[in-house]
């Protein structure tokens, strides 16, 4: 027996549709303690992971000279709500050349109205 054929998942509608090399801004919620706070993370999609209740993002930025990367579940109540900040031009589906790159290098070029730049 399957985990997607027990689970029954509703698309989360906070979450809105984005690509990888594209720039979002993740807001979840954080617990501290007894505490409960939102926390907003702002990087580039560097891989999806679709499949049912195990599907995935990673997002990644560069925090102080240092790359970051965290992987949040699309099916997560932890998972506020996902913004598209801009959408980036990419060749590939999985962007881990990026983890070698800094500086111009890193850069992706910005998607426009009409399609490609």
């Amino acid at each position: 027996m399957e985990a997607r054929d027990v689970v029954t998942l509703e698309k989360n509608e906070k979450i809105s549709e984005f690509a990888p090399g594209d720039t979002i801004k993740v807001n979840v919620w954080i617990r501290e303690g007894e505490r409960q706070r939102l926390q907003s993370f702002q990087g580039v999609v560097l891989r999806m992971r679709k499949g049912g209740p195990s599907s995935s993002f990673t997002v990644r930025r560069v925090a102080s000279g240092i790359g970051v990367e965290r992987s949040f579940f699309f099916h997560s109540p932890n998972v506020e709500s996902v913004e598209t900040i801009r959408r980036g031009i990419v060749r590939r589906a999985k962007l881990y050349y990026l983890r070698g790159l800094s500086g111009k290098g890193a850069r992706i070029k910005e998607r426009t109205q009409s399609g490609k730049r």
